[in-house]
């Protein structure tokens, strides 16, 4: 089994925030190449760049053997391609076969296909790598997350005496490439059908970005979680932004028609905008910016059950995340009133930790993680 490097730095390798924290991400994450990111960095002067140069990144890597690199290329590629874009699908493939090629020849590395809804959940298993086994983690992610990101992670907790399940719910990677499941909030659902299908009755459960709200609805109906960790807690979508943008949303919302007129002109003029809602169109399976909205809107504080929560939780944030700002981390800690128990940690730019998920510093954040499933034993 691979043992990945997790570097320290979060760097400024793009002045777009959005393309310099995906530069970022995957370096930070142990999957790529800091002389390639920075050299390709100042190749891509907008988001219509990115593709072509990811592309060529892949292939240049590909041809030196360096199969892991070339495989995170190609899904950076795919990351910012729109959903229209016949090659979206092609370079989600060609990540999924030199992901396996690099990383599925280990006996301890296994796939599963959990039956969900007349369909799938795709799942990775990495059992642990300790003559001990000290439990099961669950990791998934939020928004548009492959499982085959938090392989790295992953990896770590089996080296630590973990059995790690990675899966994918409705909205994410192949269950919605390939299964067809939209993005929906009721994650209790999913989490059910992984528990009973590997049979498990004791878990300790990690939700990345979106995940971080995902993880508190789920373990708010599944007492079989017993200890929930968050990177990243947006607590409601709507509260997010300033309480001007709150109201004018609201405007727009009692008006489809306008919303989606304004929403269609902005995605004209601008890439960002274009792939930022398509992207949302895409995920949630619907055929307009309203339709796509009113599936957000449904990850709120009320949905969320906070006050349902029970175990025993540990909540990470970035206080300078460019995502969500640290105003959800306070609400989401405050709403935990019945929680057993709530470990907080801030990371600021000192330890490189400051961005959303802990970008910068992972090696730190799977530390603090590690020490409290060790500190905090099932009952």
């Amino acid at each position: 089994m691979k043992e990945f490097n997790f570097p320290v730095g979060y760097h400024d390798f793009h002045p777009v925030k959005i393309i310099d924290f995906q530069l970022n991400r995957w370096y930070s994450w142990g999957y790529t190449n800091y002389e390639d990111t920075l050299g390709v960095s100042s190749r891509i002067k907008s988001l219509e760049d990115w593709k072509p140069e990811m592309i060529h990144l892949a292939e240049r890597a590909l041809s030196e053997n360096r199969y892991m690199n070339g495989a995170f290329y190609y899904r950076a590629s795919e990351f910012f391609t729109l959903p229209d874009d016949p090659d979206k699908e092609y370079l989600y493939d060609k990540f999924i076969e030199l992901f396996n090629k690099v990383f599925l020849d280990d006996e301890a590395i296994q796939r599963f296909t959990v039956p969900y809804e007349n369909t799938f959940l795709p799942v990775i298993r990495i059992l642990s790598q300790e003559a001990e086994n000290k439990g099961t983690l669950i990791i998934h992610g939020g928004f548009d997350s492959f499982i085959e990101e938090f392989y790295s992670m992953g990896t770590y907790f089996s080296r630590s005496g973990y059995d790690v399940i990675l899966f994918e719910g409705p909205g994410q990677g192949a269950a919605l490439k390939k299964y067809g499941l939209a993005l929906n909030h009721e994650w209790e659902k999913p989490a059910k059908a992984i528990l009973d299908y590997f049979q498990l009755n004791e878990v300790t459960w990690l939700g990345i970005s979106m995940g971080g709200w995902l993880c508190f609805r789920a373990a708010a109906f599944e007492p079989r979680i017993k200890k929930v960790i968050a990177s990243s807690v947006a607590f409601d979508y709507m509260q997010i932004p300033n309480h001007l943008i709150q109201a004018v949303a609201r405007f727009l919302l009692k008006f489809p028609k306008i919303l989606n007129y304004f929403s269609n002109l902005q995605m004209k003029g601008d890439y960002q905008e274009r792939w930022g809602v398509n992207n949302l169109m895409y995920i949630t399976k619907k055929n307009t910016p309203y339709d796509a909205s009113q599936v957000i809107l449904k990850f709120n504080e009320k949905n969320l059950n906070s006050e349902s929560v029970k175990q025993d939780v540990l909540i990470l944030s970035g206080d300078e995340d460019h995502f969500i700002p640290l105003k959800m981390h306070y609400k989401q800690v405050k709403a935990l009133k019945n929680a057993n128990s709530v470990t907080e940690r801030i990371f600021t730019r000192k330890e490189q930790a400051q961005n959303h998920c802990q970008v910068g510093n992972m090696g730190l954040a799977l530390e603090i993680i590690h020490k409290w499933i060790e500190n905090n034993p099932m009952d």
